[in-house]
């Protein structure tokens, strides 16, 4: 097996971001489910543009967040997503590229728009989406590159982008091009509205083409339909090689064989909890690839975690080298 050339490679959404702050008031008469990531058309796009406030706009999706944070962390990252050659496709490839990312996957000169997603953060930190997949939802086999995939150490799933066919063939693609050149698999499941609808296909894809598995609580309890945390930690235990489980202020559980590691979480003020999970797998990733310790891994997503939800947006404004420069190895 030749040495990696990139760390981590992420497949996901390629996602323009749109955070703006909200009330519970706003999100009402909107009639959006708090906390929640809904699907909308083009032109509910734009009606919910024109009635939120100022936003932050960055490219985003959640993988997309996550390679931006391996790469601010020093580490080699990558990313495969599909973009139309409009505007905001510019947008997001400069955004990215700006990072730090490889970013070589070629525009669509054909289809739907470049999505977006706007995002409504209330005082209380929660965040609810509302995603315009466009360009996004003709993502299929033809969009990966097994080259690129093997020229990672790490191919990093979306979840999000798990919901039309043609993705999932594209990451079962994805995988067996990792496998045959020796790399690992992660995937994260993202949400737990996303596994309630493709869970038998969710389930299929851990037990047989992943090797990492990054989840929150809500979304592991889906997956194994558990009504208890620790049943369905154990669950994942037995279909990964690796399992880093997020609990929000409860910290992180990490799992690995018969090996348990407790990571507690960095206190901080809770601004915006968008793309906490995004930053944690950032952080765990790095380390990974670096190859630290479990716990060195677990606080490292920690601390890019904090950082991130200490305010508005999902990506680090804090330089997270030198947060996390303090970590044990």
């Amino acid at each position: 097996m030749t040495t990696a050339k990139l760390d981590v490679v992420g497949i996901g959404n390629a996602i323009v971001d749109v955070i703006s702050q909200s009330d519970d008031a706003f999100l009402a008469a909107q009639a959006m489910d708090k906390g929640a990531m809904m699907l909308i058309d083009e032109s509910r796009a734009e009606a919910i543009y024109g009635a939120m406030g100022p936003g932050i706009e960055a490219s985003g999706g959640s993988a997309g967040n996550t390679v931006a944070g391996i790469a601010s962390l020093g580490g080699k990252a990558g990313y495969i997503g599909k973009v139309r050659d409009d505007l905001l496709g510019k947008v997001y490839r400069h955004d990215i590229t700006a990072a730090g990312v490889s970013f070589p996957t070629p525009a669509a000169t054909t289809g739907p728009a470049t999505a977006r997603c706007l995002i409504l953060v209330t005082p209380d930190g929660q965040r609810t989406m509302n995603t315009f997949l466009g360009a996004c939802v003709a993502f299929g086999e033809d969009d990966v590159d097994p080259a690129l995939v093997a020229d990672a150490g790490i191919t990093y799933l979306e979840g999000y982008l798990f919901d039309p066919p043609a993705a999932q063939a594209a990451f079962r693609r994805a995988a067996a091009a990792a496998h045959q050149a020796g790399r690992r698999v992660a995937l994260s499941l993202s949400d737990a509205f996303c596994v309630n609808r493709h869970r038998a296909a969710f389930r299929d894809l851990v037990a047989n083409h992943v090797d990492i598995l990054f989840a929150n609580e809500a979304e592991i309890c889906s997956l194994y339909e558990e009504n208890a945390f620790a049943a369905a930690a154990e669950q994942a235990r037995g279909q990964v090689a690796l399992a880093a489980l997020t609990r929000s202020e409860a910290g992180s559980l990490i799992l690995r064989g018969s090996e348990t590691v407790e990571i507690a979480a960095v206190p901080t003020q809770v601004v915006d909890t968008t793309g906490a999970g995004d930053a944690y797998a950032a952080g765990f990733l790095h380390g990974l690839t670096a190859g630290r310790s479990l716990p060195a891994c677990g606080q490292l997503g920690s601390i890019a975690a904090a950082e991130v939800i200490s305010h508005y947006g999902a990506r680090p404004l804090a330089d997270l080298r030198s947060l996390v420069a303090g970590v044990a190895k």
